[in-house]
């Protein structure tokens, strides 16, 4: 048997790992920014953190055409079907971002009409801490995610059975 010697420019890989490596830096984020997260979020965008580097340069604010969601900021108990409806009409595969403490647990509003973290209505991928996070969290919170991505098989859409995939406790609003 001859061992063939490849280039250094040449890389074997299975289909199904190509598919995840394309679809982790190819994400299109649709921004839910309601309080001062929203602001950390737009310097993530800035030339200083560049998240261009990290195949999510574009943000989109038509769900059709988004794969991930960034929830930044506090969601009150008004906006969160207007959120669920939103999360419905994202196309699989899809993910969500929570970023700040307000978006994550309610932050320091712990009101009856703010919500005490989304993952009570929408499934959550990353949670990014702070008040507001800086955005070198929030880079670091997508390269979670793309390993995360990379990590699930997507050629048979077992991503979607994955037990590790976190699930609304409440189910979503018709």
């Amino acid at each position: 048997m001859a061992i063939v010697e490849l280039p250094e420019n040449v890389r074997i890989t299975s289909l199904d790992r190509l598919v995840a490596w394309c679809r982790s830096y190819s994400l299109w984020p649709m921004p839910y920014a309601t309080a001062c997260c929203g602001i950390e979020l737009m310097a993530t965008g800035a030339s200083r953190t560049d998240i261009s580097r990290f195949g999510a340069e574009v943000f989109r604010f038509s769900p059709r055409q988004c794969d991930l969601m960034l929830v930044a900021g506090r969601v009150v108990m008004k906006m969160m079907p207007v959120l669920q409806r939103i999360w419905q009409q994202m196309y699989e595969p899809k993910w969500c971002v929570a970023m700040g403490a307000c978006a994550s647990t309610g932050g320091v509003f712990d009101t009856y009409s703010v919500v005490q973290g989304i993952d009570r209505f929408i499934p959550v991928d990353v949670y990014v801490p702070g008040c507001p996070p800086r955005p070198e969290q929030l880079i670091q919170s997508l390269v979670d995610l793309q390993q995360k991505i990379q990590a699930e098989d997507t050629i048979f859409g077992r991503e979607f059975d994955a037990p590790s995939r976190q699930r609304a406790k409440r189910p979503l609003q018709e």
